[in-house]
C-alpha cells in the first residue's frame, strides 16, 4: 500500500510503534464518547490486527495517520467495509479517529479529502458512506465539509448495539463520485 500525503499528513501502513499511542487514543473518553466503550490495550491491538487483515484482504483500509512535521502518529483516516448488514450495505465507509489533542485543526477533513480522492480516482469507487450518532457534531461537520449529504429517511439503528443502547441510532451520510470522474481508469 502506497502512502498518501497531504499538506500536513502522511496516511500510511501501520507500524508496530503505532500500537501504544493508538491504545492511548482508544482509551481516551473524549475520543470514545460516541462509541460504545473505551478499548483496553488488548482490544486496541486486536482492532489494529483487524485493520491490517482488512487491508491485506481488500487492498485498502484504515490508514495510520501521522503528522508530516514531526512524524508523530495521531490516529487513523481511511476506508472500511462495515461488518454489519443494513439497508445501505454492502458499501464502503470513509472514517477517522484522531487523538483529541489534534482536533479542531481540520486534519480529519484534510486527510479524508485525500482518501476520497484516492477512492474515486484510483480505486474507481462510485460512492462512499459515513455514519455516526446524531450527537457527534464534530464528525458530522467533517462529513458536511467533505460534501457528504444526509437523507434522514436513511438513518438507522446500529445492529451491533442492543435496542436500549443510547448510541444505537445513527445518521448516514453519502457521497457520490462526481459525474466528470465516472468511467475514468486508474
Amino acid at each position: 500500500m502506497i502512502a498518501l500525503e497531504t499538506q500536513r499528513l502522511i496516511l500510511r501502513e501501520w507500524r508496530q510503534s503505532d500500537r501504544q499511542p493508538f491504545s492511548q487514543i482508544n482509551a481516551d473518553p473524549r475520543v470514545m464518547e460516541f462509541l460504545p466503550t473505551p478499548l483496553s490495550p488488548q482490544e486496541s491491538d486486536l482492532f489494529v490486527d483487524q485493520i491490517q487483515r482488512h487491508i491485506q484482504n481488500r487492498g485498502f483500509g484504515l490508514r495510520a495517520a501521522e503528522l508530516r512535521q514531526d512524524h508523530s502518529f495521531i490516529g487513523f483516516i481511511g476506508l472500511a467495509v462495515p461488518s454489519f448488514q443494513a439497508n445501505f450495505t454492502p458499501c464502503i465507509e470513509v472514517g477517522w479517529r484522531l487523538s483529541a489533542d489534534h482536533w479542531g485543526r481540520g486534519l480529519a477533513t484534510e486527510g479524508a479529502r485525500e482518501i476520497i480522492r484516492y477512492a474515486f480516482e484510483v480505486l474507481n469507487l462510485d460512492a462512499l458512506v459515513s455514519f455516526t450518532v446524531p450527537a457527534n457534531m464534530r464528525s458530522r461537520r467533517v462529513m458536511e465539509k467533505l460534501g457528504m449529504t444526509r437523507d434522514p429517511a436513511e438513518d438507522f439503528d446500529h445492529p451491533h448495539l442492543p435496542q436500549s443502547h443510547p448510541l444505537r441510532r445513527h445518521v448516514l451520510y453519502r457521497l457520490r463520485r462526481p459525474a466528470d470522474q465516472r468511467f475514468r481508469t486508474a
